[in-house]
C-alpha cells in the first residue's frame, strides 16, 4: 500500500536523523511504530514535535503494557498526532519497576494527567512530573491495579457502613464458591449442552 510505503520512509527519516536514540521501527496495520532508548525519549519527542518533516503537535496518549517475564517489564506506549501531515506514530520505551521515565510534560501539557494515570495503574515512575500521584484510585490504595501480578480481587473492598455513616475499607472476603477454580475455558469446562435449534443441525 502506498500509505505504509509512505509510514516506512518517515521511519526511515525518524531513525536516520535521531541515530542511536531509536533502537528499531516497524509498520503493521497501517501504523508506524518506533522503538526507542528509554533516556532519550524526551530528545525523540522534541524531534517529533519540531521537525519539518514530522510536526506531531498533539501528543494524544501515553499508556502502559506489562511484561512479567521481560527484565524490563513495562512498556510505555506514547501515540502522536500530527495535524499537519495527518500522520500518526506510536513510540515506545521499555523500564523496570524502579528506573524512572524522563517526564514529558515539559514539552506537551497533555503528559501530566496521561503520565498520573501510568503511574496509578502500573507503578511507573516520570523524573521531573511536576505532581505525581494518583488520579484514577484511591489516596491510600495499595498497589498497581493494571500489573498482571495484582490480585483480581484487589486487596481491600470498600462499602458504606450505615452505624457508622462513613465508607469503611475491609480486606477482602471471598466466599468458599469463588475459591475453587478448575481453571478450565468455559468451552472446556460444559459437558455436551443441547441449544435450541441444535436438533435441527443434527438431522
Amino acid at each position: 500500500m502506498i500509505y505504509d510505503e509512505m509510514l516506512t520512509d518517515l521511519g526511515e527519516f525518524i531513525e536516520e536523523e535521531l541515530g542511536n536514540s531509536v533502537l528499531s521501527f516497524s509498520v503493521a496495520g497501517s501504523e508506524l511504530c518506533v522503538n526507542v532508548k528509554r533516556d532519550d525519549i524526551v530528545k525523540v519527542a522534541l524531534f517529533l514535535r519540531d521537525n519539518g518533516e514530522c510536526l506531531f503537535s498533539v501528543l494524544v496518549d501515553i499508556c502502559g503494557v506489562d511484561y512479567p517475564d521481560r527484565e524490563e517489564r513495562f512498556e510505555i506506549v506514547y501515540n502522536f498526532l500530527s495535524l499537519k501531515h495527518n500522520n500518526r506514530v506510536r513510540i515506545k520505551v521499555t523500564t523496570d519497576e524502579n528506573t524512572p521515565v524522563p517526564s514529558l510534560c515539559s514539552i506537551y501539557s497533555s503528559a501530566g494527567w496521561f503520565e498520573r494515570e501510568v503511574w496509578d495503574m502500573f507503578g511507573v515512575l516520570f523524573d521531573n512530573h511536576p505532581d505525581l500521584r494518583r488520579i484514577l484510585t484511591d489516596y491510600g490504595f495499595e498497589g498497581h491495579p493494571l500489573r498482571k501480578d495484582f490480585p483480581l480481587t484487589g486487596f481491600e473492598e470498600i462499602r458504606y457502613d450505615n452505624d457508622l455513616k462513613r465508607i469503611v475499607y475491609e480486606p477482602v472476603k471471598l466466599e468458599q464458591d469463588f475459591r475453587n477454580f478448575d481453571y478450565l475455558s468455559p468451552w472446556e469446562g460444559v459437558g455436551k449442552v443441547l441449544l435450541p435449534g441444535d436438533e435441527k443441525a443434527e438431522k
